[in-house]
């Protein structure tokens, strides 16, 4: 079965990575450039919710001023920030 995503659903994703702070859209799209081609279903669906947190908050936590905590702090989440942080 292959798992890659679409053009669609890149551009989709991509478009939903745009902030309102440029540090968070810099490190979204540096991000996306090394491993959209990689990403999965799960990526994605994990991805989104991220996309659910206001910019300040998901600057601290991308920055490393915070960590992730409630419905953001998951196993897969972890993982994509810290790849997000290591960029």
């Amino acid at each position: 079965m292959d798992n890659r995503l679409t053009e669609l659903e890149r551009a989709r994703l991509r478009w939903r990575a745009r902030r309102g702070l440029l540090e968070n859209d810099l490190i979204l799209t540096k991000y996306l450039d090394a491993y959209e081609t990689d990403l999965t279903a799960a990526d994605v669906t994990a991805l989104t919710l991220l996309f659910e947190m206001g910019d300040n908050e998901l600057m601290d936590v991308l920055l490393a001023r915070t960590e992730l905590n409630g419905e953001y702090d998951t196993p897969r989440l972890r993982e994509i920030v810290g790849k997000m942080r290591a960029l």
